[in-house]
C-alpha cells in the first residue's frame, strides 16, 4: 500500500453506508500497518539498520512532504493514516438532501460508500433527524455527494456500491428502459471514474459505459469458507442452479467443490409482477438432475422477495433432498421475506442461508438459520490496490485462492 502518501486516500460514507464503510476502514488500517511493518523489517535487514531508525526516516519523509505546517505524532512509531472523510448530510422537510464535506479533499483519491438497500432508519443533521430511505433516496444521496466531491476538488472518485442500484433492469422485453446502464451513465456524466460492486446481476451493464470502469467482485471464496464450516465437503452433495440465469455461478461452485450440477428450470408469467414470496410470477418449476438423499447447495446473486428459493426448496424436498443450504451474495430480503423464511425453516424446508454483509440487516443476524459472511476485507483490499495502481486480477478471479483453501484442508 502507498504508505509514503497515505493522506491522499479518503473514504466518505453516505447515510446508510456508514456501517460497511467503518468495517472497510478498519481493514484498510490493518493493511497499512501490516505493509508498513513488513517494509520496515525488509529495509532494516537489507541496509543493516535499526528498525526504529527506519521508522524515524519514514516519518521524516512523510512529514517533509506534508502540507501541514505543524508535525504531530511520535516520530519513532507508526502513525495510522487519517482515512475517513467527515461529511454532514441534511434532510429537508420536502425530502431534499444536501451533502457537505467537512475537510479539504483537493487532489485526493476519494471512495464514496453507500448501501442502497439499507432500509433501516439512517441519521441526518448530525443525528438530529432520521428517516427510512428507499433505493431512490439513497441514489439521490449518492448524486449530491458526488457533486459535492467534484466541487471540492477530488482528483478521482470511486463509488463503492456493494449492491448496484437497478441492476435487474438490464434487458429490454418491450417498451421499457435500460435503467441499470442509465444509472451508470449518470454517474459517469457527474465525473465518477470507477464503481466497485459485488456480483452484479448482469455483466453486460459494465459494457454500457464509455470511460467509467466497473469492478465486479465475487464473494465465492468467503461463501465456500463458510459452507466448509457448516457442511463436510466430503458429503454427498449436489449443486443446483435455481434458474437458468444462475447456471454459470453454480457451475463455478460445482467445479471448485468437484460436485455434480443440477438445474431448476422455471417458467415465468411476465404479465404478473412479483410482490412477495407467495404472490410472484413463477408459473412452473422443473428439476433437471437427481437430488434424492443428497445435500443440496444452491447459490444465487441476490434474494429479494425469496419466492424463487422458497418454491425451489419445496420442490427439492419433494424430490428427496436430505439437506438444503443456500448462498446469496446480496441478501435483500425485501418486504416480509424474513418471516416467510422463518416459516419455511420451521417446516424443515432448508437448513441454512449464507449471505454477506453487503446489505445491512439487523433482523437477519438474529436468525438461527442465517449465516453472515463479512466481505469488507475484500473491498478494503480492492480499494488499497486501486489506490496504488496495482492489478486486481487475483481478487476478480479467485479460483487460485479457493484451490489453495482445499489443498490446505486436505493437508490437515
Amino acid at each position: 500500500m502507498n504508505f509514503d502518501n497515505p493522506a491522499n486516500l479518503g473514504v466518505l460514507a453516505c447515510p446508510g453506508g456508514e456501517s460497511f464503510a467503518e468495517e472497510v476502514i478498519v481493514h484498510l488500517r490493518k493493511l497499512y500497518r501490516r505493509n508498513f511493518e513488513r517494509r520496515v523489517q525488509e529495509l532494516a535487514k537489507n541496509y543493516r539498520l535499526d528498525q526504529d531508525e527506519v521508522i524515524r526516516k519514514f516519518n521524516f519523509i512523510k512529514d517533509s512532504l506534508s502540507s501541514n505546517s505543524v508535525v504531530t505524532g511520535d516520530v519513532l512509531t507508526y502513525r495510522c493514516p487519517h482515512i475517513r472523510v467527515p461529511a454532514r448530510f441534511s434532510l429537508f422537510a420536502n425530502g431534499e438532501i444536501k451533502a457537505e464535506i467537512l475537510e479539504s479533499i483537493r487532489g485526493r483519491d476519494l471512495f464514496i460508500v453507500q448501501d442502497v438497500e439499507n432500509h433501516y432508519p439512517v441519521k441526518f443533521d448530525e443525528g438530529k433527524t432520521s428517516g427510512v430511505m428507499t433505493v431512490n433516496d439513497h441514489l439521490m444521496t449518492i448524486l449530491v455527494t458526488i457533486d459535492a466531491a467534484k466541487q471540492a476538488g477530488a482528483e478521482q472518485i470511486t463509488l463503492v456500491l456493494p449492491t448496484y442500484p437497478y441492476s435487474r433492469q438490464h434487458k429490454k422485453k418491450g417498451r421499457e428502459g435500460l435503467t441499470a446502464s442509465r444509472v451508470g451513465k449518470i454517474f459517469e456524466t457527474l465525473g465518477v471514474d470507477r464503481v466497485i460492486t459485488l456480483d452484479i446481476h448482469s455483466r453486460e451493464i459494465g459494457s454500457a459505459f464509455t470511460f467509467m470502469r466497473l469492478e465486479n467482485l465475487h464473494a465465492s471464496y468467503q461463501i465456500i469458507r463458510s459452507l466448509n464450516e457448516v457442511e463436510e465437503m466430503d458429503s454427498d452433495m449436489v449443486l443446483v442452479a435455481p434458474d437458468t440465469g444462475a447456471v454459470d455461478r453454480n457451475k463455478f461452485y460445482a467445479t471448485a467443490l468437484k460436485k455434480p450440477l443440477a438445474l431448476l428450470y422455471k417458467e415465468r408469467d411476465y404479465s404478473k409482477i412479483s410482490k412477495d414470496a407467495h404472490d410472484n410470477n413463477i408459473a412452473e418449476i422443473k428439476l433437471l438432475g437427481n437430488v434424492k438423499g443428497k445435500t443440496v447447495f444452491m447459490a444465487d446473486d441476490m434474494l429479494a422477495t425469496g419466492g424463487t428459493l422458497l418454491k425451489a426448496m419445496r420442490i427439492l424436498k419433494k424430490q428427496g433432498a436430505k439437506k438444503i443450504i443456500c448462498a446469496v451474495s446480496l441478501p435483500l430480503f425485501s418486504g416480509d421475506a424474513v418471516s416467510y423464511f422463518d416459516e419455511a425453516y420451521r417446516n424443515g424446508d432448508f437448513f441454512r442461508i449464507i449471505g454477506t454483509n453487503a446489505v445491512y440487516h439487523e433482523e437477519l443476524l438474529k436468525r438461527e438459520w442465517y449465516i453472515s459472511v463479512n466481505i469488507a476485507k475484500l473491498f478494503a483490499k480492492t480499494i488499497s490496490r486501486l489506490h496504488q495502481g496495482l492489478s486486481l486480477s487475483s481478487l476478480l478471479d479467485n479460483r487460485a485462492v479457493i484451490n489453495k483453501l482445499f489443498v490446505e484442508k486436505h493437508e490437515r
